[in-house]
């Protein structure tokens, strides 16, 4: 397999392993938002077409029904 999709699943295991522990009492907020984004930022851009035009990844997109 090719090292960089083996970095890319380690690091959506740990995404998710950081999830899972974030659900837990007794979880460190501080540890969370620390490692969580560095984990995202190491991932690679999404391909074209994957979010509609105009996303803002900090905003988001307006939900249907104005929610």
């Amino acid at each position: 397999m090719c090292e960089h999709i083996e970095d890319f699943h380690r690091t959506v295991l740990m995404l998710g392993a950081l999830a899972l522990y974030a659900e837990m009492p007794g979880a460190d907020d501080g540890f969370i938002d620390s490692i969580g984004p560095s984990l995202a930022v190491s991932l690679p851009e999404p391909a074209l077409g994957v979010f509609p035009p105009g996303y803002d990844p900090i905003v988001g997109a307006d939900a249907p029904g104005g929610l």
